[in-house]
């Protein structure tokens, strides 16, 4: 149990980070461990061992957020230091400081996609089995996630776009 918390605790960490924020990430990568090793005996081998943390990762977090409701955690620079650290040798802070706001103000299962997909690097195919749906939902979704984000990191950029919708800026 040691070595696969080893093996997985940084992974699951960062999504559970990347999902629900700062404050609660660790909270749910606890419950993610506790839910693994409680569940471990019935795991079929239907999926790879990664894929079925992954999911349990993904339920906990969006289960975390239902939970306590849709109150805002926006990282700011203390959060960022707070993050494990990044496997790039050079990142840019503010560049990071404004990604990480934006998803934070992503609806839970965009982010849940584009941490699954962009961020830990999944195939499409893997991150259907993980939020258990069809290849065809998961790429509409990411597509999705990805044009809300891009909208959201404009309003970041210029604030006097916040809060506009793809309809209002044409």
């Amino acid at each position: 149990m040691e070595m696969l918390y080893h093996q997985f605790k940084r992974r699951v960490f960062g999504m559970a980070h990347r999902i629900v924020g700062t404050s609660d990430a660790e909270e749910v990568a606890q419950e993610v461990f506790v839910r693994v090793f409680r569940g471990l005996a019935n795991f079929r081998g239907d999926s790879q061992l990664s894929t079925w943390i992954y999911r349990l990762t993904v339920n906990a977090a969006l289960s975390h957020l239902a939970k306590r409701g849709r109150r805002q955690e926006v990282s700011d620079d203390t959060a960022m230091a707070e993050m494990p650290a990044p496997l790039e040798p050079e990142r840019d802070p503010a560049l990071a400081s404004r990604i990480e706001a934006a998803l934070q103000e992503l609806p839970p299962g965009y982010r849940a996609i584009l941490v699954l997909h962009d961020v830990e690097g999944l195939s499409h195919e893997e991150c259907a089995a993980i939020l258990e749906c069809r290849v065809g939902t998961c790429k509409s979704q990411l597509h999705k996630a990805r044009g809300r984000m891009r909208e959201l990191l404009a309003a970041i950029a210029d604030p006097a776009r916040k809060g506009l919708g793809r309809s209002d800026r044409t």
